[in-house]
């Protein structure tokens, strides 16, 4: 299939035609092994949650709990019709405003089949799988159809931006920015905004796609967003011959934000304005930047690096978002440099360089240490939309320019090889060189995976059912935040019929002069803060009368049917202790868990 001209056109270079390796049918072939080739790669990073059913992943169980919940709350939404912007299924009796957490209802809605057949535990899983894969896919398709025009670029590009260190970090249990395939053709619908008499059929496809991708992840919408907007603006002043297709572009671009705000104007009026809806991160998350040093390190998930390498300069497995390495680093500037009379490239390089002064957050940080430089986002850290930006997250923006950028050098040196048969060989063996040294450390390794505890039979039997009737809810020990998400995942196998109070989600501090700003579960009560102690020090404080009256007005709030305890918790004995002497009453061991019924304390 040949590229159009029109289309190839933004990145340069067409005008050599792509290419296509002979017959039409070998060139499907191609698509078809570039595709096979990004599933097999995505399969191979999930491997260990694949082969055994029981495991979940190592670093960051709490996030695939719950997304496994959110996955749940997708089917519900289709089976049930329940609301889908709210649920009062987590956070008995204040409910979680799902438009302000990771809803991911464009993912959920449609995998309701799978949900239901299957679990939330094996759509999650592929949610992760065939988000990364189908990333590859979509970049590929736009790369060598649109921006390039050559197959073999394109799969070097387009496995870099599905597959960087920096979205096998986030693969711990992050689906919604691993699944980035509808970035590439939020990129392609732009480019044709351009097109002559088809602004209104190019807005309306850009306005759904914008749709697709708010329920899917704002945060990465908003990074498209911006970088698009400078590489069009530069598209603007390097090549004049385009403004003449501004009046579509422009027109077209009407239409999509306006298909696009209608349709996204109820959804985001709940998100910021509606019940749980917050005023930005805390100044602790606010505070999460990328160090420096990372840009050149290897990431704990590739194959040159290892956590005790990384383990000082990210805050956490899933928050390496840089971690090029120093060859591909270097290749990064040197393509910049090379290619700079390609104003994509400069585009490429301007908003790589914004985004890497806003990743650095409030005060650069190098090698593990403060330096006590500001960086520019401590301007901009508190503006409305940007407070609730995690600073380093700017840097995994890196990855599609990064890509980008190996795809256009790639596909320059395969046209210089043409100009230069006699060099031919040459010119590949040191293509090949330094593509090895720049991307075989990085090549992606397995998750680590982890065996989780089986669901204990009192939940997947439903004997908690009489415990819930009336609006009642189920107390878990510890109640579950950020730290323990594990009755979350209860929760889903249930399809949400088990409501649970308290939760792991954000939601606003209400507590006076906290601003409500995020917190990662419901303010703090008198009886979650005094399980909390036990769980971080595994022993049991003095109780007083009036913990004793607390518990069981907080009982009450949380409209407790029973309290029920994981004994394969490590601090299992004091919580038993604890719940024991806090209400006097004694528990029965059922269906996997000690179980409390505090019906007769709360009526």
């Amino acid at each position: 299939m040949t590229t159009p001209e029109s289309d190839a056109a933004p990145g340069g270079a067409a005008e050599d035609g792509p290419d296509e390796g002979g017959r039409p049918g070998q060139g499907r072939w191609v698509d078809a092994v570039a595709v096979l080739s990004f599933v097999l790669l995505a399969f191979w990073i999930t491997a260990r949650l694949w082969l055994d059913p029981a495991n979940g992943v190592r670093d960051n169980r709490t996030d695939q709990a719950q997304f496994e919940w959110m996955m749940a709350h997708g089917a519900r939404v289709v089976t049930d019709f329940a609301y889908p912007f709210t649920s009062d299924r987590m956070n008995v009796p204040d409910g979680v405003n799902l438009m302000a957490n990771t809803s991911v209802l464009s993912i959920s809605l449609p995998m309701t089949p799978v949900t239901v057949l299957f679990g939330p535990r094996w759509s999650f899983l592929l949610f992760l799988t065939l988000g990364m894969a189908a990333t590859g896919a979509a970049w590929y398709f736009v790369l060598s159809r649109v921006l390039i025009g050559a197959r073999g670029p394109a799969w070097l590009g387009a496995g870099f931006c599905a597959f960087a260190p920096a979205m096998l970090s986030h693969a711990n249990a992050h689906p919604n920015i691993v699944s980035q395939f509808v970035v590439p053709l939020l990129v392609w619908r732009t480019l044709r905004l351009a097109e002559p008499g088809r602004w209104l059929r190019n807005g309306v496809l850009l306005g759904l796609l914008i749709v697709w991708q708010a329920f899917l992840n704002l945060e990465i919408l908003l990074m498209t967003a911006i970088g698009l907007g400078v590489v069009v603006l530069a598209l603007a002043l390097g090549r004049p011959e385009l403004r003449a297709a501004a009046r579509p572009f422009v027109a077209g671009l009407a239409v999509a934000a306006v298909l696009s705000g209608v349709l996204l104007a109820y959804p985001l009026s709940v998100q910021f304005f509606g019940p749980g809806a917050y005023q930005g991160l805390s100044t602790l998350i606010r505070g999460y930047r990328t160090d420096l040093a990372s840009y050149v390190a290897w990431s704990r998930e590739s194959l040159a690096g290892d956590a005790r390498g990384s383990v000082w300069l990210a805050k956490n497995a899933t928050e390496e978002n840089a971690f090029f390495g120093w060859p591909l680093a270097v290749l990064a500037v040197a393509l910049v440099w090379w290619l700079r009379r390609n104003v994509v490239v400069l585009g490429l390089a301007a908003v790589g360089a914004v985004f890497v002064l806003f990743s650095l957050g409030r005060e650069i940080r190098f090698d593990g240490r403060d330096t006590g430089i500001p960086g520019p986002w401590a301007a901009l850290e508190h503006l409305p939309i940007l407070h609730s930006v995690v600073p380093t997250r700017w840097s995994l923006a890196l990855t599609p320019i990064v890509g980008v950028l190996l795809a256009l050098g790639a596909e320059h040196v395969r046209r210089l090889a043409r100009r230069h048969p006699g060099a031919r060989r040459q010119i590949r063996f040191a293509t090949a060189t330094v593509l090895t040294m720049a991307l075989l450390p990085l090549l992606p390794t397995p998750l680590p995976a982890v065996r989780l505890d089986p669901t204990p039979s009192f939940v997947t039997s439903g004997a908690w059912r009489p415990y819930v009737a009336g609006g009642r809810s189920i107390v878990t020990l510890p109640l579950p935040d950020t730290t323990y998400a594990v009755p979350l995942r209860w929760s889903a196998e249930t399809r949400l019929d088990m409501p649970l109070a308290r939760g792991y989600f954000l939601y606003p501090d209400t507590r006076p002069g906290a601003g409500r700003v995020a917190l990662f579960t419901a303010p703090p009560r008198p009886t979650s803060t005094f399980f909390t102690t036990i769980r971080q020090t595994d022993a049991v404080p003095p109780i007083t009368p009036q913990d004793r009256v607390a518990a069981v007005d907080d009982l009450r709030y949380w409209r407790a049917g029973a309290v029920v305890l994981d004994p394969r918790l490590r601090q299992a004995g004091s919580l038993y202790r604890g719940m024991t002497e806090l209400t006097g009453i004694t528990p029965r061991f059922t269906g996997g868990v000690w179980l409390w019924d505090v019906r007769p304390l709360v009526d």
